[in-house]
């Protein structure tokens, strides 16, 4: 890995809070993606369907013209604002998407073209094109390219924390090395990785491990009920997709550990970059790597 951090024991780091006083940040990220048929990588609830694959491209259909309405729906009943990781592809197969996304003042993170992508084997000149176009499709929608940016199948390249770096991206949501967010050395400068979960998400838990969603249920509320007793400011993420936790049985559950949440108080729910601009504002919680960065 062309990057690293600093070994730091939770124990010896100081106590404090977020700037508005509370010790817990609370992120729902939403996966919107978009796959080109047939071609590339498939996340599918049926396995082993012989091509062509009409029933599992259906299924993540599913998530762009129905799923994402509920869940963003849900969160605004909940005055929880949405991250959502977007597939730049979406602005092309579903706009409307964008404009629910918009109006419902959600941060938007780069999360690679298609879903059907990788950037596994890329060389680092294709890499960079690839990010380059990804912040700039987002920017000419939305005005401003994105802070942040999470992988398509958490997938990277020894070049790939680098290269974000590098192309403007100032966090990365693909890691959890700490329940806190970390300060990454690169080549190119200082990236933020802020913690993600890779098992309080839908899909490595709910399609890849077979749980059901009661058991997600419990998974939510279990997390946070241990991460609320802190005495340092820490992160906890909630990773759904619109095709997964968008199904109404799924999303049943979700919202009642959610409501859970959100009823709780003295927790701030919030976005990546909102974190982000606490971070670069308590240095003495999160100790910069270099004298200057971006704001």
């Amino acid at each position: 890995m062309t990057a690293g951090y600093t070994y730091s024991p939770l124990a010896e780091r100081p106590a404090g809070s977020w700037p508005n006083g509370a010790r817990l940040a609370v992120v729902v990220c939403v996966g919107v993606e978009s796959y080109r048929f047939g071609d590339g990588h498939t996340e599918d609830v049926l396995p082993g369907v012989p091509a062509p694959d009409l029933v599992n491209t259906a299924w993540r259909d599913y998530g762009n013209r129905v799923g994402v309405f509920r869940i963003l729906d849900m969160l605004a009943g909940l005055s929880i604002p949405p991250t959502v990781l977007l597939n730049s592809d979406v602005y092309d197969d579903a706009p409307a998407v964008l404009d629910a996304a918009r109006l419902a003042g959600a941060e938007i993170v780069g999360h690679g073209r298609s879903n059907s992508d990788s950037l596994s084997g890329m060389l680092p000149p294709a890499e960079h094109a690839y990010l380059s176009d990804v912040a700039e499709r987002i920017r000419a929608h939305e005005g401003a390219p994105p802070g942040g940016w999470s992988s398509p199948w958490l997938s990277h390249t020894s070049a790939t924390l680098g290269l974000l770096a590098e192309t403007g991206y100032r966090y990365v949501l693909d890691l959890r090395a700490d329940d806190q967010p970390i300060w990454l050395t690169t080549k190119a400068g200082p990236l933020l990785a802020i913690p993600y979960s890779a098992e309080l998400n839908d899909s490595s838990t709910m399609i890849g491990r077979q749980a059901s969603a009661h058991e997600f249920e419990s998974m939510i509320v279990d997390e946070f009920a241990e991460m609320s007793a802190t005495r340092h400011p820490m992160v906890m993420s909630v990773v759904l997709h619109s095709f997964i936790s968008g199904v109404p049985f799924r999303l049943r559950a979700v919202r009642r550990a959610l409501q859970h949440v959100a009823a709780t108080t003295g927790v701030w729910l919030t976005t990546p970059g909102e974190i982000y601009r606490a971070v670069l504002d308590s240095p003495s919680l999160f100790p910069p790597p270099v004298a200057e960065l971006r704001s």
